[in-house]
């Protein structure tokens, strides 16, 4: 187990430093109001509510698919967020914006964030604190239910970032989120199906 640690975190700070070198090789680096600061800004946050959530269902059912799920979500999207505002670091650039989420995608005002949704996907404080009081089947679903609004969201993000981004690296790893979570979008409308659910 530590070796893998150990592999994923070597593995991390090589992206981190792979980026400022594709940021720093031909050009500065990205803007403050640049949709690669946007991006990197914006999915930290979409992921650290991903990662609440799925370790909220973990404690709230026994059954190995969604703990299995729960727990590959939280490792990867911890990990990608570590990147994000790690690239944040080395350009120099401020964690957060006085311009609203998802502006750098040309969006306009986004919700006001009013009861914890600050983005499209998002889970409320409401649905946040729904899930924590459930527990098994209805745990399950809950979760499934709001982290597959959560991915939707995500992938619309990241589509932002494959469009718009400069720096090459932070591109493919946003290429490389709409592949996963589509991906565990399909595994999860399955397990919703086993439980009689829909997204």
């Amino acid at each position: 187990m530590a070796v893998a640690v150990a592999g994923v975190l070597v593995a991390a700070g090589a992206v981190t430093y792979s980026v400022a070198e594709d940021g720093a090789a031909d050009t500065a680096a990205p803007a403050a109001d640049s949709a690669d600061a946007g991006f990197a800004r914006d999915m930290a946050v979409h992921h650290q509510q991903a990662v609440e959530m799925s370790y909220i269902v973990r404690d709230r059912t026994t059954d190995e698919d969604v703990r299995r799920l729960a727990y590959d979500i939280a490792q990867t999207q911890a990990n990608q967020r570590g990147m994000l505002l790690g690239w944040l670091d080395l350009w120099g650039l401020p964690k957060v914006s006085s311009d609203g989420p998802m502006s750098w995608m040309g969006m306009g005002p986004m919700a006001d964030g009013e009861d914890g949704a600050l983005m499209p996907g998002m889970a409320t404080g409401t649905e946040l604190a729904k899930l924590g009081t459930l527990n098994g089947k209805q745990a399950e679903i809950l979760y499934l239910q709001l982290m597959t609004d959560h991915h939707k969201g995500g992938i619309h993000m990241a589509e932002g970032c494959v469009a718009k981004c400069s720096v090459g690296v932070e591109k493919r790893l946003a290429q490389g989120m709409v592949e996963a979570q589509q991906s565990e979008i399909d595994l999860m409308t399955d397990l919703l199906k086993a439980r009689g659910a829909k997204p």
